[in-house]
């Protein structure tokens, strides 16, 4: 590739033919920094994240109604004294509970989809329409890097949000500042459990403890949030941190929980907040100083975790995770250890200003070579299929519904926001490149065809995608193929769309 295509396709989402190819491929990358906007086409028009809490707070209200009501028939109906056959008994004529709980949850569920599914179209218009797109791409990166699952209902209408509210506008700023948003959006805090997180001596814990232990029941401390923190999100796994680590930096970051949905006294709506905004809970954090990584951290409730935030952030562990996960992601599945070096000396010479390690990417001379080096996985070939037929004012082809988006993906074997694990998807070819990945590619490539205009001409559009990557076996396959919509599909399926 020269280095317009390399711009274009392995820092940005792809060519759009009817766009003049930049004369100063570095230049363009470098000047969507000032340009970019963390503003969304179609953003206004999705729910609050106030609005997805105010949804969870009603479906939780009508289970324990429902819940309440069975209790109360049940009672009525049973022989005096025998608890134990009122807890089993069926009122005469009444639907079942589970009735009534199945109801609230299909509720629930359809609002949550809804939101989800509106939510990926924002995502995939606003990627095919941006004027940024090496920026763009990077708000994707650190979206899979912070990585939530909307296999959970509760997080199902709020992951998308989160990329949205705690990502995008810290793009462009330090890392600690996207880390300490991201950790306090309620899609993090309700996906890693950390929402119900108590602290065992904490003024809830310790009353409740004891009300848990009659009642059989467990709360406690939960670490998958510090755990995830330390191995995900900053320092990296065999970065030296231990378990005891893990437990006390959970313990510091008890408190640390969403209002309306949380443990104890916040799991119902608080008057002097809003549902569904970062709450701190003195009542739910576990009290005394902490060591963490041999530094000792005294006892400042909210402030605890966040200083061992601050420090994470600033850590050369961190540096060094960091650094290799952006190699990776845009030049290399086996990142050379020299342009990591640089990576990691620009974040921390620059106290973890991002556009600073972004330059250095940008500059690295392994960047620029010429050989495809990444294979593209189903979200950034999809971008890149509808940003080469979008039209001038951005338009996708065809009309095609958001749900419609969401179906692709699953298709294709990469939902949007839907990894299932806190580590986000691979991003080596050894993950995509399957045969059978390929081949849901291609039969995806057959059904976009029909749907574009009678007039799209691959063989005319290939040169214009590609410049001078385009293979002599690809141009002879365009121009062998049967019919105008078969040199389509062709086109998606070609080596030159597939890498970058």
């Amino acid at each position: 590739m020269d280095k317009q295509a390399i711009a274009l396709n392995r820092f940005g989402l792809g060519r759009r033919p009817w766009e003049a190819p930049p004369a100063d491929p570095r230049g363009y990358l470098l000047g969507q920094f000032a340009r970019y906007t963390a503003t969304m086409p179609g953003g206004d028009g999705l729910a609050s994240h106030g609005a997805v809490a105010e949804d969870i707070l009603e479906y939780r209200a009508a289970i324990m109604a429902a819940a309440k009501e069975a209790k109360a028939g049940m009672a009525a109906t049973a022989p005096a004294g025998n608890e134990a056959m009122a807890v089993q008994s069926v009122v005469p004529g009444k639907a079942p509970v589970s009735d009534a709980k199945k109801a609230a949850r299909v509720e629930m569920r359809q609002f949550a989809r809804a939101q989800y599914i509106a939510q990926v179209g924002v995502r995939v218009r606003s990627a095919v329409a941006t004027d940024t797109p090496f920026v763009e791409r990077l708000v994707h990166f650190w979206a899979n890097h912070f990585a939530v699952s909307v296999e959970k209902l509760d997080s199902t209408a709020f992951a998308g949000l989160m990329e949205f509210e705690a990502i995008r506008p810290h793009v462009t700023g330090k890392f600690e500042d996207m880390l300490i948003a991201v950790e306090q959006h309620p899609a993090m805090l309700l996906f890693l459990d950390q929402a119900r997180s108590v602290g065992p001596g904490s003024p809830f814990g310790s009353r409740a403890g004891a009300r848990a232990g009659a009642l059989n029941r467990k709360v406690g401390l939960n670490e998958n949030l510090g755990r995830e923190i330390l191995e995900l999100h900053t320092l990296g796994v065999r970065s030296g941190y231990t378990q005891a680590d893990v437990t006390e930096f959970a313990r510091a970051l008890t408190g640390w929980t969403v209002s309306g949905l949380g443990a104890g006294p916040f799991a119902r709506r608080q008057s002097d907040t809003a549902p569904g905004d970062f709450i701190f809970s003195p009542q739910l954090h576990e009290p005394g100083a902490r060591t963490i990584l041999g530094k000792h951290y005294a006892q400042d409730g909210e402030a605890q975790a966040r200083s061992v935030l601050a420090d994470l952030a600033r850590h050369p562990a961190t540096a060094r995770h960091l650094a290799t996960k952006l190699a990776r992601h845009f030049v290399s599945d086996d990142p050379p250890p020299a342009l990591v070096a640089r990576l990691e000396k620009a974040y921390l010479t620059s106290g973890g200003d991002l556009p600073t390690v972004y330059r250095a990417l940008v500059d690295a001379p392994e960047s620029w070579a010429p050989a495809p080096a990444k294979f593209r996985d189903p979200w950034l070939w999809t971008v890149a299929a509808l940003r080469a037929t979008s039209t001038k004012n951005g338009t996708i082809p065809g009309d095609i519904p958001d749900k419609q988006f969401a179906n692709w993906f699953n298709q294709l074997g990469q939902p949007v926001w839907k990894s299932g694990s806190p580590a986000g998807w691979d991003d080596v070819a050894a993950s995509w490149a399957a045969p059978d990945a390929l081949l849901r590619r291609v039969e995806l490539a057959q059904r976009f065809a029909t749907i574009l205009p009678a007039n799209a001409d691959a063989r005319k559009l290939a040169p214009e995608l590609f410049g001078t990557a385009l293979l002599p076996s690809t141009r002879a396959a365009l121009e062998n193929a049967e019919s105008p919509k078969q040199a389509m599909s062709l086109l998606f399926a070609t080596p030159e769309m597939l890498r970058c």
